[in-house]
């Protein structure tokens, strides 16, 4: 085959048939990549996602965890200066205070002088509470001296 029979432009350098078959299996290789970054884009930023809500649902429930124990601790000691009142009168002052700390009093028990409150608080936008009890009276009986 002669020169001027064949393609124009076969004798030059870099256009030759050669040379279109790297190039074409450089381009097939980048038309298989196309889209593989805005996945990778997407995957990572599903997973900052998720671990933001991770974080913010264990926020949540260390703050209504603090907010029930708070609540506890209040309403045993109010109840508890109404203890020799009896049951009623102090898991009543103590109940005032519970719910006035944004909580629900789950439990009440008065034994002598000391008083048990235990406390719920939701957490949320989770389908579940955090629970507190705290307890309020003397260290030691005063009639025992």
């Amino acid at each position: 085959m002669r020169r001027s029979e064949g393609r124009p432009n076969e004798g030059r350098c870099g256009e030759g048939r050669h040379t279109e078959g790297r190039h074409s299996e450089a381009r097939r290789g980048i038309r298989e990549d196309r889209g593989a970054a805005s996945i990778l884009v997407l995957a990572t930023g599903l997973v900052l996602v998720l671990v933001g809500a991770a974080g913010s649902a264990v926020g949540a429930a260390r703050i209504a965890r603090h907010q029930a124990r708070v609540a506890a601790d209040f309403g045993a000691l109010a109840g508890g200066v109404h203890a020799i009142e009896g049951e009623a009168a102090a898991c009543a002052v103590a109940r005032r205070y519970v719910e006035a700390n944004s909580a629900a009093m789950t439990g009440c028990t008065v034994t002598g002088r000391e008083i048990v409150v235990a406390t719920a608080v939701p957490l949320g936008f989770l389908p579940a509470n955090a629970e507190a009890a705290a307890r309020a009276g003397p260290v030691t009986d005063p009639l025992e001296r």
